[in-house]
């Protein structure tokens, strides 16, 4: 069985690191317990990347360590 997330209500937040120009604007949304969701918002409608907020953190863990800082906010 194939359940889908409804993120129509959901609360994104663009990257502090997005430079609000067109083209480097990542958002995600964790609304939902133990759920991250990501987003390009050039393309809202578009398939969001959902992971379990443990996967996130890790993810964000390694970009900090590669790169400086990552927040979102």
């Amino acid at each position: 069985m194939t359940s889908t997330l409804d993120l129509s209500s959901a609360a994104w937040r663009k990257s502090s690191y997005s430079d609000g120009g067109a083209n480097n604007c990542v958002e995600v949304a964790d609304s939902y317990p133990g759920l991250v969701s990501g987003r390009d918002s050039k393309t809202p409608a578009g398939p969001p990347l959902i992971l379990a907020a443990a996967t996130w953190s890790g993810f964000v863990d390694g970009v900090k360590a590669e790169a400086g800082v990552l927040t979102f906010g």
